[in-house]
């Protein structure tokens, strides 16, 4: 392997921020109001990575009820300092609990601990940075006070990794490049050549993101944009381009003194449209009069690259079909919102995953009996095979396609053997297609190529056949439905309650060349 692909990290995994403790790197990511919450990755070469967990995955940890679709967690950033991994993060809109924390683990696969909430500090999109001096320090962004929409400022203010807390001066570093700059904001500092680096996105999460840079001699300033902002964007490049939305950068310099970067970006497809969320990308970096070059003598994200002078290290490779016969659900799962009680097992049926009937609807800002994974790839086979008798005319289970509580399409089997595709657009359904299945276990999927999508059914027995005719897949794009994140897949039973539905396997595949 001479090259490697972008995305490193595909589907909804935007905001990265990366950190190395030897030669083991560490990656997070935004996840909004999904459970458990911050995957953290781990790589040993940044091509290959292996989800080990997540961040917070206690509910006492992430107290998500009720919060909006793309509330809750914004852009954590992931730091390693004298044997202890640091995560700071915002719970934004949150119901019970909101503001900036911080949660420590010396081990990033183990137990993280409960949350250190910072009332002091105002704002989002918060770093930590520890100074060679033995000093640490917290950056954030926050809006200015009677400004206009969207201008913000970025603040830095000493941070006491022991008693968790804000000390001393508060300092204003900077508010952006140019004169009517939007949302600068996901400030990370670094000192390099010992000339203080603070790294920013800009202009907005969307087509016009971009990263800018601006250096001082002290840490606390005064801070001065580079001649050369933005150092990357791709704003320049029409919404036709195959990469668009490149920001929110964070740095990391291997052991053998290379840089490079890992940022968000999106792969528009069928028009300016992106299913498949904010994903991750990994460029290459190299300094030029204390300044960072991105993807140099290109100075733009390739989909390609050379792969950093690190050994290789692959992970095994994870198969599509998930059959549940693991004791406890894999890493890639994630509930909608923080569950208060347990409405799946693996245990009560072993080979299978058994949801409980409940009334909790994906149209509310609750959370239903629903498991959901992302979808990763343009072109893309997802399927469950289900066993289900329901209890009550309206009880019903089976497959999602989820963007939020206003945008998704349904594909479930309900009384009388009936399967029913509904598609729900700016919060109204509409019936596409119904059929009967016989008795049994019954298979339920979806295909993609591109913007069309198509549902399928079958029998155990039988060939997939279609099931309506296909439809246009960016009423689930962010463009349609808002908001922040990319389409997730889910397997989900609802109703009035008091039954069970049992899934055998869920299979998700690439149909992607």
């Amino acid at each position: 392997m001479t090259q490697f692909e972008n995305p490193i990290l595909p589907g909804s995994h935007p905001d990265p921020s990366v950190c190395r403790a030897g030669s083991d790197y560490y990656l997070v990511t935004s996840t909004f109001e999904y459970f458990p919450g911050l995957p953290i990755y781990h790589s040993r070469d940044l091509v290959h990575w292996r989800l080990l967990g997540h961040v917070l995955d206690r509910p006492s940890q992430l107290p998500l009820q009720g919060v909006r679709a793309s509330g809750g967690l914004y852009a954590p950033t992931i730091r390693h300092h004298e044997g202890v991994f640091y995560v700071v993060c915002t719970l934004v809109d949150g119901t019970a609990k909101s503001g900036n924390f911080v949660v420590t683990a010396t081990d990033p696969a183990g137990e993280w601990s409960e949350p250190r909430w910072l009332p002091e500090a105002d704002g989002f999109d918060p770093s930590l940075f520890f100074d060679d001096t033995g000093r640490a320090w917290w950056t954030a962004t926050r809006e200015v006070p009677g400004g206009r929409s969207g201008q913000t400022e970025v603040w830095l203010r000493e941070f006491d990794p022991v008693a968790f807390e804000l000390i001393g001066e508060e300092h204003v570093m900077w508010s952006g490049s140019l004169r009517d700059s939007v949302w600068l904001e996901a400030p990370h500092l670094y000192k390099v050549d010992g000339k203080y680096v603070l790294l920013c996105a800009e202009g907005g999460t969307d087509f016009e993101h971009s990263v800018v840079v601006a250096t001082a001699d002290d840490v606390t300033g005064p801070y001065r944009g580079s001649p050369l902002n933005p150092v990357l964007t791709h704003r320049h490049l029409g919404r036709d381009h195959p990469i668009a939305a490149v920001g929110h950068a964070d740095l990391v310099c291997t052991q053998d003194d290379q840089w490079f970067a890992v940022l968000l970006a999106t792969r528009p497809y069928g028009g300016y449209y992106y299913n498949l969320g904010r994903e991750t990308f990994l460029v290459p970096v190299s300094w030029e009069a204390g300044g960072p070059v991105f993807s140099p003598g290109i100075g733009r994200v390739e989909a390609r690259y050379d792969v950093p002078a690190l050994p290789a290290h692959p992970w095994p490779e994870i198969g599509p079909t998930d059959d549940f016969d693991a004791p406890v659900l894999d890493p890639a799962w994630m509930f909608l919102r923080t569950p208060d009680e347990a409405f799946w097992s693996l245990t009560d049926r072993p080979g299978h995953l058994r949801l409980r009937v409940r009334p909790e609807s994906i149209t509310d800002l609750v959370t239903p009996s629903l498991v959901v994974r992302r979808q990763q790839h343009r072109d893309f086979h997802a399927s469950c095979a289900l066993e289900f008798t329901p209890a009550h005319p309206d009880d019903a289970a089976g497959l999602v396609l989820l963007q939020n509580n206003d945008h998704h399409v349904r594909l479930l089997l309900g009384a009388d053997r009936e399967v029913a595709l509904v598609r729900r657009v700016s919060g109204r359904d509409e019936l596409l297609a119904t059929t009967r299945l016989p008795g049994g276990v019954v298979r339920l999927g979806f295909e993609a190529t591109g913007q069309e999508y198509r549902a399928l059914v079958a029998g155990a027995a039988q060939e997939w056949r279609p099931l309506g005719e296909p439809f246009d897949g960016r009423v689930l794009s962010t463009q349609a439905a808002g908001g922040f994140t990319g389409v997730h897949i889910g397997l989900l039973a609802t109703g009035v309650g008091g039954d069970w539905a049992d899934f055998d396997s869920f299979t998700y595949r690439s149909l992607d060349g």
